[in-house]
């Protein structure tokens, strides 16, 4: 396992939600601190070719059905198509189903019925079989944290609210969740000392919870190992029975993450896993999806590297602090004996000109970056 790409340039953008499907990944909306936000505005979208790693935008058909500018919203992949969920602009939070889809560059507002959850942003979202499992976020029309599960089967577009027995986390959002055959496994998140209520007194829970959607039973596994400590907007993936997680940010000791754990659903057991290579900056609300053996990981926002202490204590109440990230990182957990050879070849600067064409093109895949977003300026 090794991070072996790191490109500059692509989209801007900080907690937005993205997907794969075949071999293109999409993401949608989010924000950028450095750009004058239009609420109204239809959501932007772009999709990467993990082959040539080129991000473009996406000119999907602008129709009275596009959803609006959001960030704190939800994507899961259903076939050939994208569902949206909630999120909020600057205005009202949403609780609109969108769906876009991939073949026709289409959006829709599908038809549902049942119990459609509040309007919310910070939840999570999977698949299981053909429904739509959500759970936690942050309620605006109640003004507290939510610790509820709903369900909305994708074949029929009705919702159900899920009245699980167990211990449930605590109320909390900006958490993850994946899923794992008929098993939904959440960590982190932020929460209240008063929950479910926000006095500002945050807290940050570090242990593993899942959901059996057939017993529709929440249990806590308690894990051996090296926990990670507790966070929020960090990204979380399933590879070979293993949910790994990276990044972050904890409010209550002002630390963005960097880090990477594995958490092993067969053995119960958290591992810290020391990776070489482009590790990247300490970051949070980026996106990180994996197709194949390998995982794409771009955006979010991370701590200026020139704030002085006091301005590291005040991150959220100073977000001119924060820069958003335009750059895409690649963890390879197969990298081949080519991308190997490559990677020496880049580390030690060795002349190219005396390579083969395809090896060429290669490194250059590798290493131009997007022209979606101008550089950052690393001075602050």
């Amino acid at each position: 396992m090794r991070w072996t790409v790191h490109i500059e340039g692509g989209p801007m953008r900080v907690n937005h939600a993205a997907v794969c499907i075949e071999d293109r990944i999409y993401s949608f909306g989010g924000y950028c601190s450095s750009e004058e936000y239009k609420d109204w505005e239809p959501i932007p979208v772009h999709v990467l070719d993990t082959h040539s790693l080129r991000w473009t935008p996406v000119n999907y058909k602008r129709t009275d059905v596009a959803p609006f500018q959001r960030y704190g919203h939800t994507t899961v992949a259903y076939g050939d198509k994208v569902f949206m969920w909630g999120g909020r602009n600057n205005a009202v939070a949403c609780d609109i189903l969108s769906c876009f889809d991939t073949k026709t560059l289409e959006w829709s507002t599908p038809t549902v019925s049942g119990m459609v959850p509040y309007a919310k942003d910070g939840h999570s979202a999977c698949v299981i079989g053909n429904k739509m499992y959500i759970f936690g976020g942050f309620e605006y029309l109640t003004d507290q944290y939510s610790q509820e599960v709903h369900c909305l089967n994708l074949d029929t577009l009705q919702w159900t609210f899920i009245d699980a027995r167990g211990t449930p986390p605590s109320h909390r959002d900006f958490h993850t969740a994946v899923a794992v055959g008929n098993k939904m496994y959440v960590f982190g998140g932020r929460g209240d000392l008063n929950s479910p209520y926000n006095s500002q007194e945050e807290i940050y829970c570090p242990q593993v919870f899942y959901l059996d959607t057939t017993e529709e039973k929440w249990v806590a596994v308690n894990p051996t190992g090296t926990w990670p400590e507790g966070r929020r907007s960090h990204s979380a993936w399933l590879y070979k029975e293993h949910m790994y997680i990276f990044g972050g940010f904890n409010g209550n000791s002002k630390t963005h993450f960097n880090d990477l754990y594995r958490y092993s659903i067969k053995d119960n057991f958290w591992q810290y896993m020391n990776v070489g290579g482009s590790v990247p900056c300490k970051r949070r609300r980026q996106a990180c999806l994996i197709h194949k053996d390998i995982v794409y990981l771009f955006g979010g926002t991370s701590p200026c590297p020139h704030a002085n202490t006091r301005e590291l204590e005040n991150f959220d109440n100073n977000p001119e602090r924060l820069i958003d990230n335009s750059d895409l990182h690649l963890l390879d957990y197969c990298p081949s004996l080519k991308t190997h050879c490559i990677l020496v070849v880049l580390e030690n600067n060795i002349d190219q000109s005396i390579l083969p064409r395809d090896i060429i093109l290669d490194i250059r895949t590798m290493t131009v970056p997007n022209r979606i977003s101008r550089p950052i300026n690393q001075s602050g």
